[in-house]
């Protein structure tokens, strides 16, 4: 039998709830959303599983669909982004909650498991773990499902390749590729709490230091933007010429990560791929050297080629594993290689993961409006939600913008008015 709930001990949720209080002052677009859901009940008796990161955003995101009338199980994403004392404050709030930091990966699935076991018609993922594992472990199951939404980078690729295959079983939408969520979270997010993170694990000054981005999505311009704010110089190493070009353009040095292996200070993947910084970068790097993940999962820097080439290995600070290499150098891990903003720091500031998971609790309400209307692959968030998030988040931070008149409406509308 299932526990109702499992996590490091409810002793902290006092704790828990002041954090929680103080993220809902930034949340005012899901505040408003979870006003209108708390009367019109439309998630009323469903059930919602979520593996997301157990965080204050996160909360207000679960306080949210509970007062649309779901009953909401959650697990974390990620075995070290769970703040326990949230965690212990949603188990005293009726979630469904199996997350603690430093869970093992039997843990981390087994909880996963925990949530699926509630048998959810709707799935909020961050990563895929989640739905991949109904697919893989509970293929009868996950027809009965309505639809899910994904959060990150990473999991939507994951899904759309599912979707290639004729593997998806039920609806994807991707938050994740809606511009309220890339264009704030990914970029002005991301950028922040990776340079939080990386700051509070090592207490580095940035000014100065050469610091190498391995990808420029989104999350990687706002690492980029950040870090070039902070003084520190950036290379950007990329393989999509595209965004390299735009990277150069942007002011930033352009490399193979073959050649600034060697002049990297600090070194940040955000790519979504794996085993991006090797054992050939790795043996060239200078003493000294910090490396950190913003990556959804710990494989981009390959831990295996670190130790392979280590003598030894310590934990130099909270946070921080100081790797000796043959020859006497140091190599510096933070976060053990996995997100380096959740593991080291706070994540993402309330404020955008406003909008992120304003895009999460309309898209679940949008889900139960079109119940068998839509087929097993991956969809966009809807324009109309999107802009909604956009005008409700303007007007919570009381800013107006310019309407189109009539006749600018018809000019864009036309084809026959030219000069």
């Amino acid at each position: 039998m299932v526990e109702k709930w499992k996590v490091k001990d409810t002793g902290l949720a006092k704790d828990g709830a002041k954090k929680i209080r103080w993220a809902e002052k930034s949340m005012p677009v899901l505040l408003r959303i979870r006003d209108r859901l708390s009367k019109e009940k439309p998630l009323k008796d469903l059930v919602i599983s979520a593996c997301l990161h157990v965080t204050k955003e996160t909360a207000v995101l679960v306080k949210t669909l509970q007062a649309g009338g779901a009953d909401v199980a959650l697990c974390g994403s990620n075995p070290l982004s769970t703040q326990d004392d949230v965690a212990a404050w949603l188990a005293t709030a009726g979630v469904h909650v199996y997350a603690w930091r430093g869970q093992s990966q039997k843990d981390y699935y087994k909880s996963i498991d925990d949530v699926l076991s509630l048998d959810p018609v709707i799935i909020h993922d961050d990563g895929a773990d989640l739905i991949t594992r109904v697919h893989k472990e509970r293929p009868e199951w996950a027809e009965e499902v309505w639809g899910g939404m994904e959060e990150t980078t990473t999991g939507v690729i994951r899904l759309r390749a599912m979707e290639r295959d004729e593997a998806l079983k039920f609806p994807i939408i991707a938050v994740n590729d809606a511009k309220t969520k890339r264009f704030f979270d990914n970029r002005y997010g991301t950028g922040q709490s990776t340079i939080d993170g990386i700051i509070r694990a090592t207490g580095m000054l940035l000014a100065g230091k050469n610091l190498v981005v391995c990808g420029y999505g989104w999350c990687g311009r706002g690492i980029a933007m950040r870090a070039s704010g902070m003084g520190a110089n950036v290379t950007v190493c990329e393989v999509d010429p595209v965004k390299a070009m735009e990277a150069a353009m942007d002011g930033f040095r352009v490399l193979p990560l073959s050649e600034a292996a060697a002049l990297g200070d600090i070194f940040v993947t955000a790519t979504g791929c794996n085993r991006v910084i090797r054992k050939e970068h790795m043996i060239v790097m200078k003493d000294g050297t910090v490396l950190a993940n913003a990556g959804h999962f710990n494989v981009e820097i390959s831990i295996a080629d670190l130790d392979g080439i280590s003598t030894k290995k310590r934990q130099a600070r909270p946070n921080v594993e100081e790797y000796t290499r043959w020859d006497g150098k140091k190599i510096y891990l933070l976060g053990e290689g996995r997100l380096v903003n959740l593991v080291c720091a706070e994540g993402h500031p309330p404020e955008v993961m406003d909008m992120s998971f304003a895009n999460q609790a309309l898209c679940a309400e949008y889900i139960v409006k079109n119940k068998g209307k839509l087929s097993p692959k991956v969809y966009n968030v809807p324009e109309v939600i999107d802009s909604s998030v956009a005008k409700l988040k303007l007007e919570t931070m009381g800013i107006e913008i310019d309407q189109l008149t009539k006749e600018q409406k018809k000019y864009l509308k036309s084809w026959d008015l030219g000069t």
